[in-house]
C-alpha cells in the first residue's frame, strides 16, 4: 500500500501521481487534500508518516510547493526516510542508497511528467543494502539516542 498526501500547492501533481499508481495497479490511499484550498501541510504530512510508521502502508508520497515542508514534518516521525527529490538521479538514489520509505516532490518545481517520471524511478528501484545499511542503522540509532532526550 502506497499512501500519497499533499496540501493546495501539490494538488493537482498528486492527481498526475494518483492516476499513475492506479495504471500501475498499485494499490494507493488519497489521504488528502481534496481541492485546491489553502491548508497546512503538517496535517497531510503527519497522515501520511503516521501510516507509513504504523505499518498501514510500506511507502508514502508527500507534495507540497516545494517539498521542503513536507519533508521536515515526514523526518520528524521515527523510522521515516523522507527524500525530498528533484530529478532522476536524486529519485533513484532516495531508494538505492537511502531506502526513502517517503517521497516527496514540490507541485510548484516539477512538471506533471517529471513528477510521474520520478515516482516510477523511485518505485522501480531496488535498496542496495550492505554498506547503506549500516549507515541506515546509524540513523536509527541517533533516532533512538534523541528520543530518550
Amino acid at each position: 500500500m502506497v499512501v500519497v498526501g499533499s496540501d493546495h500547492g501539490g494538488y493537482e501533481l498528486k492527481a498526475e501521481v494518483l492516476a499513475l499508481l492506479r495504471d500501475r495497479s498499485v494499490q494507493c490511499l488519497d489521504l488528502g487534500t481534496s481541492g485546491s484550498a489553502s491548508v497546512d501541510y503538517p496535517d497531510f504530512a503527519e497522515k501520511v508518516a503516521g501510516a507509513v510508521v504504523s505499518g498501514e502502508a510500506h511507502l508514502g508520497i508527500l507534495i507540497c510547493g516545494t517539498g521542503i515542508g513536507m519533508s521536515i514534518t515526514a523526518n520528524k516521525f521515527p523510522g521515516v526516510r523522507a527524500a525530498l527529490v528533484h530529478d532522476e538521479f536524486t529519485a533513484q538514489m532516495a531508494k538505492q542508497h537511502n531506502n526513502a520509505n517517503i517521497l516527496v516532490m514540490g507541485g510548484r518545481v516539477l512538471t506533471p511528467e517529471i513528477g510521474r517520471k520520478l515516482v516510477e524511478i523511485w518505485l522501480d528501484t531496488q535498496f542496495e543494502g550492505d554498506r547503506h545499511q549500516k549507515r541506515l542503522d546509524k540513523i536509527s540509532a541517533i533516532e533512538q539516542k534523541v528520543m530518550k532526550h
